[in-house]
């Protein structure tokens, strides 16, 4: 039982583990490593501001796939064999929370990666839509409101846990405690946005041109 929860996690991790904007930054024109430019951060928005839209727009779709996939993955572990978990909810809530560890911390990729926004967003999109839903709403407010991409992540990563416990209560009470878990490293991540932000030196928006 406890080895297909453990393939289960494994493959989540390793899904996770598949930067694409590394890999698309250091085969694209320039090759440069995206952790080396702007933010320093290996993710879509940093794609966005360095590289500009369509690799920014391969990296989207990348690191979305990759969640959905880990979580479709898990899902039919879950279905298919003897796990000791019986609570599905929870089951694939923690397949997403290692999918997002392998994204901000990859094993391919000296344990340098993102900040999982996008790939919990991706996650959760299968795992409950209502909290796909409410994530995306809250960030694009504050998105729309600040023009600042940092602090919408961070408010969509304290939301996390809130929307995990309002739409999942009834089903899984430790849910909550993993969201939670993953909402705090979420935000770890952002450190140095935090403290950009408390000097009013977080930079809005742009995209590159090239």
């Amino acid at each position: 039982m406890f080895f297909y929860f453990a393939t289960a996690m494994m493959i989540s991790y390793l899904l996770g583990s598949l930067s694409f904007s590394i890999i698309i930054s250091k085969n694209f024109n320039q090759k440069k490593d995206i952790r080396s430019l702007g933010s320093n951060n290996a993710g879509f928005s940093n794609m966005l501001r360095s590289f500009g839209f369509l690799p920014a727009l391969f990296t989207f779709i990348g690191d979305f796939s990759k969640g959905v996939l880990a979580i479709c993955i898990s899902s039919f572990i879950f279905e298919n064999f003897n796990i000791f978990i019986k609570n599905k909810i929870f089951f694939l809530i923690l397949s997403c929370f290692f999918c997002c560890l392998g994204h901000m911390w990859p094993c391919f990729f000296k344990f340098n990666g993102g900040k999982a926004i996008l790939t919990t967003w991706a996650c959760n999109f299968l795992i409950d839509f209502k909290i796909s839903l409410g994530l995306i709403i809250i960030f694009l407010i504050i998105l729309i409101l600040s023009k600042i991409i940092s602090l919408s992540s961070i408010c969509a990563a304290v939301a996390y846990p809130i929307l995990v416990f309002i739409f999942e209560k009834n089903t899984c009470k430790y849910a909550f405690l993993v969201a939670l878990i993953l909402s705090i490293l979420i935000i770890f991540k952002h450190r140095t946005n935090i403290k950009r932000l408390i000097r009013n030196e977080e930079k809005s928006i742009k995209i590159c041109k090239k």
